[in-house]
């Protein structure tokens, strides 16, 4: 099999759709993950929950309160029940032309284009892997176009030990007014659950010497939420390997020559 290509950005930096391209249509939703890849970015990036009945659903909060109106958690609901929920006409979404449910893990899936990736951020814990594992080997798509990540540490060791051939990454938010964890002992952490990176928050101090440490120990280094093209130009000089953003389209043009 031919090893699998992964085009970036101009830059070199992988741009990948946060939630879909979600500053264009309701997030993680069908519209706005196919967007996200008909705007040029390299890789989507979805959020999963467990139904009530043991299905992945995509879906980043507890509840489907602020993306549906029905205030219920998740893990309360069926699939079928989830599936009838309206995901697109929410908030600034409202009156628009969307018509979106909120989706299975497995319909998205079977829209990444050969040659691009998808990103899955499990929010709930150990539960999730055999039916993700499932899932993922139902979709026919290579390993190296999933890569797994979730902030929860234990998580993402018990993904890395499941599903070996999945690049998993810890993801790590950074405090808006104290200073963030230093970057060796995430380093450390990371390396000691057998990681393959990390994907920390944009308020990090990404410069060549803190990404020259990441890369140094053999890890990724991917950065989320950027939609700043001045952050965005500044962690790809530095070397980031990917940027994650709400306008994948818009950042790329921003990072053209």
């Amino acid at each position: 099999m031919a090893a699998l290509l992964i085009p970036g950005a101009l830059s070199g930096v992988e741009i990948i759709a946060h939630r879909g391209a979600s500053f264009d249509a309701p997030e993680n939703t069908v519209a706005a993950l196919r967007l996200g890849y008909a705007q040029g970015a390299d890789a989507g990036e979805l959020d999963i929950r467990l139904s009530q009945d043991g299905r992945i659903v995509v879906i980043h909060d507890a509840d489907t309160a602020r993306v549906s109106g029905h205030k219920q958690p998740v893990a309360a609901q069926t699939l079928a029940e989830l599936c009838t929920r309206d995901a697109g006409q929410w908030g600034q979404w409202q009156g628009s032309g969307f018509a979106e449910k909120i989706p299975e893990l497995a319909e998205i899936l079977a829209l990444v284009p050969a040659g691009k990736r998808l990103f899955i951020e499990t929010k709930v814990g150990v539960e999730i892997l055999p039916e993700l594992g499932r899932v993922i080997r139902a979709s026919g798509l290579a390993p190296a176009q999933l890569p797994l990540i979730t902030f929860d540490l234990a998580t993402a060791r018990a993904a890395k030990q499941q599903l070996p051939a999945h690049e998993v990454c810890w993801i790590v938010d950074h405090p808006k007014t104290e200073p963030g964890p230093a970057i060796e002992e995430l380093i450390q952490k990371a390396k000691d659950a057998g990681l393959d990176g990390l994907d920390l928050n944009h308020r990090f101090p990404f410069d060549p010497e803190f990404v020259r440490k990441v890369h140094a120990a053999g890890l990724k280094l991917y950065t989320w939420t950027v939609d700043d093209p001045t952050i965005a130009r500044h962690q790809a000089a530095a070397g980031v390997d990917g940027i994650t953003t709400n306008r994948p389209g818009w950042l790329r043009a921003q990072l053209s020559p």
